[in-house]
């Protein structure tokens, strides 16, 4: 059995040694492909906490820039009095805003009240421009009539006093007839006032002055226009 356990040995040996001798050239490719493995995964190590790093750097610059901002606002504090005065400024303005808008709303019904007016004013215009053109008719027609009167009672007044120089003139003749006077003859009123009613001589309506004249010439008044028509 020793020599058999001998034998077993040495071949178990020999094909240690075969193997050994087989993974000889294998054995640095390996190693190497393990280191190149490693190597890979060390550099991806690094890259993510290189990243993770200045991840982390950035933010702690934000933080520190954030500190100095703050720290800057506690030195540039607004003093509570120029707040007091921004917050009254501010209510000033909503105030003045209000203001505003009822003033634009104010103007705008005034606006409409004005243009409302200026319709019952154009209306009221129109109206007195028909109650005028009606009272300058009235008026025209009641000067018509006046003139109308006025010429009517002047024909009136003529008509009479060419009446009573036709009669003055008719006594003159009846004087001249019954007293056989010439014509040239001028008689005086006492001479014709016989031939008339009641011894009176007619006097002009129009407060005019007779003149007898000639027999063989009309009697006149001092009234123009006033004259018995020339034959």
């Amino acid at each position: 059995m020793s020599s058999l356990g001998l034998s077993g040995k040495r071949r178990l040996s020999r094909a240690v040694n075969t193997e050994h001798n087989r993974m000889k050239p294998i054995l640095p490719w390996v190693v190497a492909v393990l280191a190149i493995g490693a190597a890979a995964f060390l550099f991806k190590s690094n890259q993510s906490k290189s990243a993770e790093l200045q991840k982390v750097t950035a933010e702690a610059q934000e933080v520190e820039t954030l500190r100095a901002e703050v720290a800057e606002l506690k030195t540039q504090q607004v003093p509570a009095a120029e707040i007091t005065q921004l917050r009254k400024d501010k209510e000033d303005l909503l105030r003045l805003r209000n203001e505003v808008s009822k003033l634009r709303n104010e103007s705008q019904q005034l606006a409409k009240q004005a243009q409302s007016a200026q319709s019952a004013l154009a209306g009221a215009q129109a109206e007195t421009e028909r109650a005028q053109q009606q009272v300058q008719a009235v008026v025209q027609a009641q000067t018509q009539a006046r003139a109308n009167a006025q010429n009517q009672q002047q024909v009136q007044i003529l008509n009479a006093c060419i009446n009573n120089l036709r009669q003055i003139d008719g006594a003159k003749h009846q004087w001249a007839l019954e007293n056989q006077k010439t014509a040239q003859v001028i008689p005086t009123a006492q001479d014709i006032a016989p031939y008339f009613r009641e011894q009176t001589i007619p006097a002009c309506p129009a407060a005019g002055k007779y003149t007898l004249n000639a027999v063989g010439a009309p009697p006149t008044c001092s009234i123009p226009g006033h004259a018995l028509a020339t034959q």
